[in-house]
């Protein structure tokens, strides 16, 4: 038969733990059969009911092990749709769980399991079909794609600009009216007089005392509203306050609860360039007193995932930063999400907070600024700009969905 050079087939009794003593060092196809394991006592159980009794058993089985790990009383209903991490659960007991599922099941599980499917209702036919025994169906997002002009709708929108402007409502009525937002630099900013200097050569010097301000106090933050301990504020960008407290209330103006966001598809796309707060904190803290809040406190990246982690969204999350394109690109690019159907509703804008005279001194260098901070644009007079500041987010939705919700629709972007 070996001289024939083919495989020949052959059925044979096999006690593979015995073989598995007397081969340590078994071929890669032999330690595949060795590592299989047989059906856990749970899945004999399973597999002994009928398809409703099994559906029913799998349900109480990981219901109970919730329970368990929480510690809830084994008479306390469960919304399957509420998040775990809503109910209490935290990155060790999500650990936990899924340890004990996976002994349960007696299959390996993802260190993110709990993270990926946060709620009963998703969780539970993840694991009906990994087992391959139920009808469970495995809740998946509906994908749609639009075309690339698809309009979008703007179904909120909030701000906090110079001249006051605080509410999209305040806006604008200084838009009806005409008013001049630049002012001098306000002493709590940097010391002017130290800074300026109307030769455009002078070194080290600004050659306007005029920028934007908002008149808002931006040392002022509710941090434990957004659940952010007063050790973790301090080290807080301004930025990334006023990206929190405009994102709220923009959600607040569409008519949508913020806490209703938490698993959704809802995407993030921020505008930012500055980090002001972060240069004075280089200049200020001595390398002792740098903790990890100085990073995450100050980073771009996390001035938007904030925002995700805050609400507990799971679409797309991003900060754009093309200098003074940043908030219009950011724009664009939620407007392509939603019409790609990565996201279902996108936070967009943008937020700028002037905070030290360095790029002041660095754009009047490059003879940039207008010397009587105001903007001329397209006069013949033109001869610089100013610096602003402000925040400003608008809340999107494909415009066929805001039509279908009954959305207040402020506005399309084409």
């Amino acid at each position: 038969t070996l001289k024939q050079n083919r495989a020949q087939i052959g059925v044979i009794q096999a006690d593979w733990k015995k073989m598995r003593e007397y081969m340590p060092q078994a071929p890669s196809w032999l330690t595949d059969i060795f590592a299989q394991k047989s059906p856990s006592a749970f899945q004999q159980r399973l597999r002994a009911l009928s398809l409703e009794e099994r559906e029913m058993l799998l349900k109480e089985a990981i219901t109970h092990e919730l329970r368990i790990v929480l510690g809830l009383p084994s008479h306390q209903t469960i919304d399957e749709m509420k998040g775990f991490f809503e109910m209490g659960m935290d990155s060790l007991i999500a650990l936990e769980l899924k340890n004990r599922l996976q002994e349960l099941i007696g299959q390996s599980l993802s260190n993110t399991l709990v993270f990926d499917y946060p709620t009963l209702d998703t969780l539970i036919p993840h694991i009906s079909s990994l087992l391959k025994i139920t009808a469970l169906p495995v809740v998946k997002p509906q994908i749609q794609y639009l075309s690339q002009d698809a309009p979008i709708a703007i179904i909120g929108m909030d701000c906090r600009f110079p001249g006051g402007a605080n509410s999209t409502g305040e806006f604008w009525k200084l838009l009806d009216k005409g008013f001049d937002s630049s002012i001098e630099v306000p002493k709590s900013r940097w010391d002017i007089d130290a800074y300026y200097d109307p030769d455009p050569e002078a070194k080290g010097k600004i050659v306007s005392r005029k920028s934007s301000f908002m008149t808002i106090p931006i040392d002022e933050f509710d941090a434990d509203f957004f659940g952010i301990s007063p050790r973790e504020a301090d080290m807080l960008d301004p930025q990334q306050r006023l990206l929190l407290e405009v994102t709220w209330d923009a959600l607040e103006n569409a008519g949508i609860d913020a806490k209703t966001l938490k698993g959704t598809l809802t995407g993030v796309f921020i505008g930012l360039s500055s980090h002001d707060y972060e240069d004075l904190l280089t200049l200020s803290l001595s390398t002792e007193s740098i903790d990890a809040y100085v990073g995450t406190g100050n980073a771009a990246s996390t001035a938007t995932g904030r925002i995700s982690y805050a609400l507990g969204l799971q679409g797309p999350n991003m900060a754009i930063d093309t200098a003074c394109s940043s908030s219009l690109v950011a724009l664009h690019q939620a407007c392509q999400s939603l019409r790609l159907g990565e996201c279902d509703l996108a936070i967009t804008g943008g937020v700028n907070v002037l905070l030290s005279p360095t790029i002041s001194i660095d754009f009047s260098q490059a003879h940039m600024l207008a010397p009587d901070g105001h903007c001329k644009t397209f006069d013949k007079s033109a001869d610089g700009y100013v610096r602003g500041e402000g925040c400003g987010i608008v809340i999107l939705k494909r415009l066929t969905d805001a039509k279908r919700d009954n959305d207040r629709i402020l506005a399309v972007v084409k």
